[in-house]
């Protein structure tokens, strides 16, 4: 069974990707040598440790999830047609099932199923050794079916990269860029974050209007620093990515790179969230011309499918002293008009001021709730209120940090 299964894995066709994988390879080369004569028990020991190794090394030991996975971000000749909403030729769409079927099976060798072979069973021959075995686990599993639900909804699901990581990062180099996936992101949700209720129903409902086609706007988040401005826009990213929403985060710097993005982002069938935290100009930066020109929508800026949200400790972005405000440029208050006037054209302002102290508290006792401290409500407030005189004033930042070392103090009094 499992060489026929080998032979077949050599033909993949659609699939042959697959290949990249070095899980994969690891798994095809054990099969490679099941029931061939002249293997030594050794070398067959040792395909079947090294693919252990490198299944582990993926940080699990499932085999059928980790093998689904790679399937459905893997891209395929199957993966254009659903790209530009064509039918999959029938040759192609039959290759690709045949191929699935194989791969299902694939999927569904355990190593309770492998020790069971024959050449696995010559290891018996050593004392103890079947005890002394790694395991990895799998079942049945129809990776078909998964996989042409997957493309005819791919603008929920994406596909590649899109379909592996839900956040990403820009990254210049050169006179171009790339997109560097971020595998452990921030896990924010929206339940996580109390107060400023207001604020954040602006940005989910802009959030939804995209997710829905219909026009959104763009979003500058300001105020105060540590009002949970950038937690809002990782929250909502993480509550709709399941939606077909992805996050790229891209630096001041690389702003001049935004047409090139947008560019490549407009054929693709999922939303973006755009992300600029922290936001500022200094006088005759030329990152602010180029982040002027997308938001006033230049010919190849705008993406239907893509609005910006960036973050900003100042509504007006841009530097500016007072010495700059007297100098002696002719028209000197068009200038100061066009560099204040950055922030109006982003479709939606909203403001993240400082909390008040009922705010505060509030969301002080919302944490401390979270993370089951044992502490009564009038102490908590008065640890709150020196730790806002600590920390040079009230913010949600503050709030958490507060609760996080009342948290690790309780844990050590505990321990001790």
């Amino acid at each position: 069974m499992f060489g026929n299964l080998h032979d077949r894995l050599d033909e993949l066709a659609v699939f042959h990707r697959l290949e990249d994988d070095s899980v994969f390879r690891a798994f095809h080369r054990l099969l490679s040598i099941v029931g061939e004569q002249g293997i030594e028990w050794w070398q067959r020991k040792g395909e079947f440790y090294r693919f252990v190794t490198a299944l582990y090394e993926k940080h699990t030991d499932n085999w059928t999830e980790y093998l689904k996975n790679l399937v459905l971000s893997v891209e395929t000749p199957c993966t254009w047609y659903a790209l530009h909403n064509q039918p999959i030729p029938e040759t192609i769409r039959k290759s690709a099932e045949r191929e699935l079927a194989y791969l299902s099976k694939m999927a569904g060798i355990s190593s309770t199923m492998m020790k069971q072979h024959h050449f696995i069973m010559g290891f018996g021959e050593f004392t103890g050794w079947e005890g002394l075995q790694p395991d990895w686990y799998a079942e049945d599993i129809d990776l078909e079916s998964l996989f042409f639900e997957r493309l005819e909804n791919i603008q929920k699901y994406g596909y590649g990269k899109w379909a592996k990581y839900k956040m990403f990062q820009m990254k210049a180099y050169a006179d171009s860029y790339r997109l560097k996936p971020v595998s452990y992101p921030d896990t924010i949700q929206l339940t996580d974050l109390i107060g400023y209720e207001m604020q954040r129903n602006q940005v989910i409902q802009n959030t939804k209007a995209l997710l829905r086609g219909q026009k959104a706007s763009n979003i500058l988040l300001y105020g105060s620093a540590g009002t949970g401005k950038s937690a809002t826009v990782k929250a909502v990213a993480n509550a709709y990515a399941g939606e077909g929403l992805r996050l790229i985060e891209l630096s001041k710097n690389e702003l001049h790179l935004l047409p090139e993005l947008l560019e490549e982002l407009n054929s693709n069938p999922l939303k973006f969230i755009l992300f600029i935290d922290d936001l500022s100009f200094q006088e005759n930066d030329d990152d602010f011309s180029a982040l002027k020109a997308v938001l006033e929508g230049s010919i190849s800026a705008r993406a239907h499918n893509t609005v910006i949200y960036a973050t900003s400790n100042r509504r007006h972005i841009v530097r500016e002293t007072f010495s700059q405000r007297a100098g002696d440029e002719v028209h000197r208050n068009d200038t100061m008009q066009e560099t204040i006037s950055l922030s109006e054209r982003f479709g939606i302002q909203i403001l993240f001021d400082k909390p008040n102290k009922n705010l505060y508290l509030e969301i002080v006792q919302n944490l401390a709730e979270q993370y089951h401290l044992h502490i009564s409500e009038e102490q908590l407030a008065l640890e709150a209120e020196r730790f806002a005189m600590r920390k040079s004033g009230r913010s949600a930042r503050a709030a958490r940090q507060l609760i996080e070392q009342l948290a690790c103090q309780e844990e050590f009094t505990k321990e001790s």
